[in-house]
């Protein structure tokens, strides 16, 4: 019998329809990939890897933390997917994290001004005897080299990178992707005119992302460049690197920012090692330290601290206001989203420690930061 006039052409198209749709969504997923590749960063190769090998933190073809020092976590454990998948931990705020959009910053005439103002996780500018320095910016939506898939902000930026003052100088202390954000590097380098100072080995994933490379300053630990007044030094810190499948291309550093008479410390991501007293020794004392509190779990302890080793490593430092970075921002670890700041708050006041824990956006003018007020517990 005759097939009504167009079911043919009908049974034809909807033959097709699987393959198109297959096709769509392989164009799909393509499209929203196309950054990934270059997210991934850049290889050393030439005078860069050549630079890195002669490092004595480079052996074997990777950096290395200190010797003695407690390796970096391998491989996952299963009881930690599990927990990560089902956990009870609240690891989210139940309501919105209070932004705050800064002020113009107070004048002073003394040249002795130092303020910190923290945007989330570890993003902050430092304002020193007239001088800006960015730490650590990352503005995009998720630390990922995914736009679909990785941890996502849990509160929004408190101002847009078009609205940050001129700054001198942009430090970054390793490559991981909640610290080096292809987007926002790209953003800063065309807006900002500061050079970046990195560790050994993230020159080449700023190279791969179109920063000139008269504004990349690559550094060992205790190597020092020198911004306008300021003395910027890349310190020892306890960690690892990588934005792929390969681990420890690339160097891992803390930061000291040094004035004329203001000093800050700056830890990176680390775990507690004894290298904190020596950085203090030489560089210290520390007017302010900015420290890595959030993100730790028992199966990694080497790599972030816990907040009472952030206490004691602060006293090793001889530091004197301590601003807590690293937590608020990405849901990174197992632990519940304010206990990193519960925790500090507790041993900073049974060790006298003094404290400013500022909301996302807020100004500490280190010579007069405003009393803890516990404004997270609202929100917790």
């Amino acid at each position: 019998m005759a097939e009504p006039a167009g079911q043919g052409g009908r049974r034809a198209i909807a033959r097709r329809l699987p393959g198109a749709a297959g096709l769509a969504a392989v164009a799909g997923l393509a499209w929203v990939g196309r950054d990934v590749p270059a997210a991934l960063g850049g290889r050393l190769t030439g005078a860069r890897a050549e630079r890195a090998a002669r490092s004595p933190q480079f052996r074997d073809g990777t950096f290395h933390n200190r010797p003695g020092s407690r390796s970096a976590p391998g491989a996952v454990d299963r009881n930690l997917v599990r927990e990560l998948i089902f956990g009870k931990q609240k690891r989210r705020p139940s309501a919105a994290v209070p932004l705050l959009r800064p002020a113009d910053a107070p004048a002073a005439d003394d040249g002795r001004e130092l303020n910190v103002v923290w945007y989330g996780h570890a993003s902050t500018l430092v304002e020193i005897e007239g001088r800006r320095v960015l730490l650590d910016p990352v503005w995009s939506d998720r630390c990922s080299p995914s736009a679909l898939v990785g941890p996502r902000r849990l509160h929004e930026p408190p101002v847009g990178l078009h609205e940050l003052p001129a700054v001198d100088a942009i430090l970054i202390s390793h490559d991981h992707y909640d610290h080096l954000d292809m987007a926002t590097v790209r953003e800063l380098t065309a807006r900002q005119s500061a050079p970046f100072l990195v560790p050994l080995g993230v020159g080449a994933h700023l190279d791969r992302w179109g920063v000139p490379e008269h504004r990349i300053v690559e550094l060992d630990w205790s190597e020092s460049h020198r911004v306008g007044g300021l003395t910027i030094t890349a310190t020892a810190a306890q960690h690892f690197s990588g934005r792929g499948l390969r681990r420890d291309g690339t160097l891992w550093s803390s930061w000291v920012v040094a004035g004329a008479h203001r000093r800050v410390f700056y830890t990176g991501d680390s775990g507690y090692f004894d290298g904190y007293a020596e950085i203090g020794a030489q560089h210290g004392p520390f007017d302010v330290t900015l420290m890595q509190i959030g993100a730790y779990d028992r199966a990694w302890p080497s790599i972030h601290m816990f907040p009472e080793e952030a206490v004691a490593a602060h006293l090793d430092l001889r530091g004197g206001l301590f601003v807590p970075v690293h937590w608020a921002t990405f849901n990174l670890a197992l632990h519940d989203w304010s206990e990193p700041v519960d925790r500090l708050w507790a041993e900073a006041k049974a060790r006298d420690v003094r404290l400013a824990v500022p909301r996302p956006g807020e100004r500490v003018v280190v010579d007069d930061p405003l009393p803890v007020d516990g404004w997270w517990q609202a929100v917790a």
